[in-house]
């Protein structure tokens, strides 16, 4: 195998696929990224068999083949070659010459029998998605994903199609058992039978997925094969392996009855309890949120750091009521509005409540109260 690329279009193939390559080193061959030349250019595959990526590239191909390489390293001395055209070509026994203006490197490769199999996704039925869409929502939604390796049927988000009034709206959700986030966006393809059921994206894949959809903006395809989804982006495609598990019913867990609304400026409660929390810890992570007519009061205590409060406010003419929250879960949320100002829902000090923009529903999220 030989061709002869730019550096920049090596470094960019090489940098997309970093964040799939497999850290674990269970299996050597997952550690590698597959590259294969053919008469168009090359292609750039890499995958840790849950979560798979595949890009072509331009390159003046002067023989045809393949190999692997360690995908850090390789990566690693690319970014490091002066800004010239890059020679690659393997011999026999799978070692790889690199060659970019005086330098030459000799490095060993394995061989691409032993990569795993890519899908072939030509012949894919693919539904159109906006991108710049698809990007926002996983924004909004992939904070509240549970980390907890046990709760597997949690670390991911659902995403599921529904039709009201002959409108069709595309859903994502994501809980760890503490919060719940949900965006919601019109949808203008038509009906997938596995979107209509829902699906689980697990996280690594939605990362990617959020990565691509930054790069650029433009339409995103989406397509099923058996139990895979596949992203494809322009010159790059995402295989990756749906979560195997029932996502709750996260409607049942959505307040129905929170009638206690305060209004108030999204930046200036972001900003207070960023500095409330800086009090926090470990075993002291809680603030405490009052509310009476006008004023919100966010307080902190912390016996081994010391205590401190602030008042912000509010649009509220309710009863006074006083809660308790992990601050964090305020701020992830405050982090992915874009509104001027935002909507509290609460019922009484032991319900969830409830946080969002003013005015739509697009974008919610649910927060566990801690007790007082």
């Amino acid at each position: 195998m030989e061709f002869k690329i730019t550096k920049d279009t090596f470094l960019k193939a090489l940098q997309k696929v970093q964040g799939i390559i497999e850290s674990r080193k269970t299996m050597p061959i997952l550690s590698n990224v597959l590259i294969e030349a053919h008469a168009d250019g090359i292609d750039v595959t890499a995958t840790d068999l849950e979560v798979g990526m595949k890009s072509s590239y331009m390159a003046s191909v002067t023989k045809e083949g393949q190999i692997t390489v360690s995908a850090k390293k390789i990566y690693e001395i690319i970014k490091e070659l002066p800004d010239e055209d890059i020679y690659f070509s393997t011999r026999e026994n799978d070692w790889v010459d690199l060659r970019c203006g005086k330098a030459q490197f000799n490095i060993v490769g394995l061989s691409p029998e032993e990569f795993p199999y890519f899908p072939n996704i030509n012949d894919c039925n693919f539904i159109k998605l906006d991108g710049s869409i698809l990007n926002r929502m996983v924004e909004k939604t992939a904070y509240a994903i549970c980390h907890d390796e046990t709760k597997y049927n949690l670390n991911g988000i659902f995403i599921k199609t529904t039709e009201q009034d002959g409108k069709i709206s595309l859903k994502m959700v994501a809980t760890d058992g503490h919060r719940l986030a949900m965006a919601e966006s019109q949808f203008d393809g038509n009906l997938n039978i596995d979107l209509q059921k829902g699906v689980i994206f697990p996280k690594k894949g939605i990362y990617e997925i959020k990565r691509i959809t930054e790069d650029e903006p433009g339409e995103v395809m989406l397509s099923f094969m058996d139990n895979s989804s596949i992203i494809r982006k322009g010159n790059t495609a995402i295989v990756m392996r749906l979560v195997d598990g029932e996502f709750p019913d996260y409607t049942r867990v959505l307040p129905v009855n929170n009638d206690k609304i305060a209004i108030v400026n999204r930046s200036d409660f972001l900003h207070t309890l960023r500095r409330m929390s800086i009090l926090s810890s470990d075993k002291f992570k809680g603030i405490k949120l009052e509310l009476q007519h006008g004023i919100m009061e966010i307080s902190a205590n912390n016996p081994e750091l010391g205590e401190a409060r602030e008042n912000l406010e509010v649009n509220y003419t309710g009863m006074s009521i006083a809660m308790r929250f992990n601050a964090r879960y305020f701020i992830d949320v405050l982090s992915v509005i874009e509104e001027n100002e935002v909507e509290l829902n609460l019922k009484d000090e032991l319900s969830p409540a409830i946080l969002k923009a003013v005015n739509t529903n697009e974008f919610l999220s649910v927060i566990m109260p801690m007790r007082l």
